[in-house]
């Protein structure tokens, strides 16, 4: 993913409510099961990390990323944002 891409990712991402929460049972397998199908319906997906989380939320950013292979568009305090690219509803079009 280019600057460019990434810069315009976080343009979109400022208007969108987090959908999930992440507390103080981290990174379970039910949070990734839930964030990995909301990637069927949405390219973009914003995240809360609670501040009863102990954990890094970059940390939590990559393990999530990696365990539903989409990307990481930014964590800025406790806030994640991640980007898969959807092939059956592709809504965003990226700049080249």
């Amino acid at each position: 993913m280019t600057s460019k891409q990434r810069a315009y990712l976080k343009g979109l991402a400022m208007n969108i409510e987090p959908i999930f929460q992440i507390g103080k049972s981290s990174l379970t397998p039910e949070v990734t099961e839930a964030v990995s199908e909301a990637f069927n319906t949405r390219e973009l997906i914003k995240i809360a990390v609670l501040k009863n989380c102990m954990d890094d939320p970059k940390a939590i950013a990559q393990a999530l990323a990696e365990r539903t292979r989409s990307q990481v568009v930014q964590v800025i305090g406790k806030k994640i944002v991640l980007y898969k690219e959807s092939k059956d509803h592709k809504k965003i079009e990226l700049p080249k």
